[in-house]
């Protein structure tokens, strides 16, 4: 006897179903705007109830795209690197795009040709650049890019008038920072800084910087860390600044871990938080709240940077009308007060 498979149900059926063209069902599962509430609720409800599942395949032959992202990075160990890749693979799923990612073994790896190429060989239709900027690691990438590169957005990199970059306001978020332990009457305020070649650490300096300058004090060198991003080099940063700054009742870390690290410290030395010692961190990360005191930081939406980048690279990608010019966005950061700053 022979067994009858089911029939694949194809694009053309659900049309029939429906009503509609094929070119109305493709509109829908491609979540294009231009088709009415009711049409779409329509085709979506058919799909479902006769069990549709699209081509991949065909989908990118019809349209000539493969409907994959490529992406870049390194340093999936950092907690904002992670965070942002789930932005962006939320964003890509929501978008109906697979993606592929190139992690590069150093940040600052010379020759990105040979990463291009292999996306490019592999049909990629855009490409965000996801690892942080080191010295002039992106600058060199930028200038090394092939002509016939895809559409490239550059994340938390320097803005470039030549390319689409998306990133951080890590400038502000220090000054609000300092303008917050600033406003509960502290003035000896320290920093801890990660590595001075990475970006963020360098705008987050400025911000700290120019945060006490505008309120009449002239920070010195005597009054920075230097720290590693991680808990325990926060704590030893922490403890050499008591050192060659004892008077100092507020610090500012450049990242949630290091103020980690400061908050330990100080524990573990009788240093009350935040009676002796303000502290304030930067990221928000889901641990904060539970530190003890719960910490005082700097909200950066990580997540929504990512998610913004995909959108971004698909508005690069499917223009409405013509090329787009390169755009400079930089995201907001939110002051979350918690005990560890408390007047």
């Amino acid at each position: 006897m022979t067994i009858q498979r089911p029939q694949k149900v194809t694009i053309k059926d659900i049309a029939k179903l429906c009503n509609v063209s094929t070119q109305t069902v493709s509109r829908v599962l491609n979540n294009r705007p231009d088709v009415s509430p009711q049409t779409r609720e329509a085709v979506e409800k058919a799909i479902a109830d006769m069990g549709y599942q699209p081509s991949a395949l065909a989908r990118s032959l019809v349209q000539q795209q493969s409907f994959t992202l490529g992406v870049i990075t390194a340093g999936l160990q950092y907690m904002g690197v992670s965070l942002t890749l789930n932005g962006i693979a939320e964003e890509s799923e929501a978008s109906n795009y697979a993606l592929l990612l190139k992690e590069l073994p150093r940040f600052d790896l010379t020759n990105i040709v040979p990463i291009i190429e292999a996306l490019m060989a592999r049909h990629v239709d855009g490409i965000i650049f996801a690892a942080a900027e080191l010295n002039e690691n992106v600058e060199l990438v930028q200038a090394q890019l092939p002509a016939t590169c895809p559409p490239i957005v550059f994340v938390k990199s320097q803005p470039n008038e030549r390319f689409t970059t998306i990133g951080i306001d890590n400038y502000g978020g220090a000054r609000q920072a300092v303008e917050h332990l600033l406003s509960i009457g502290r003035r000896e305020i320290g920093l801890i800084c990660g590595p001075i070649e990475w970006l963020e650490t360098r705008q987050r300096r400025s911000g700290w910087y120019d945060g006490l300058a505008a309120a009449g004090i002239t920070p010195t060198q005597q009054q920075i860390g230097i720290g590693n991003w991680s808990a325990a080099s926060g704590e030893q940063a922490c403890a050499e600044l008591f050192k060659r700054y004892p008077q100092m009742d507020a610090v500012f870390a450049c990242n949630d871990q290091m103020a980690l690290g400061a908050l330990h410290y100080a524990s573990s030395h009788g240093i009350r938080v935040p009676e002796d010692l303000a502290v304030v961190g930067f990221d928000d990360l889901a641990e904060a709240a539970y530190f003890s005191p719960a910490l005082t930081t700097i909200r950066q939406p990580l997540r929504e940077l990512g998610r913004l980048a995909v959108q971004t690279l698909l508005q690069l990608i499917n223009p409405n009308e013509g090329q787009m010019p390169p755009v400079v966005t930089t995201m907001p950061t939110q002051l979350i007060v918690r005990d560890s700053s408390l007047s």
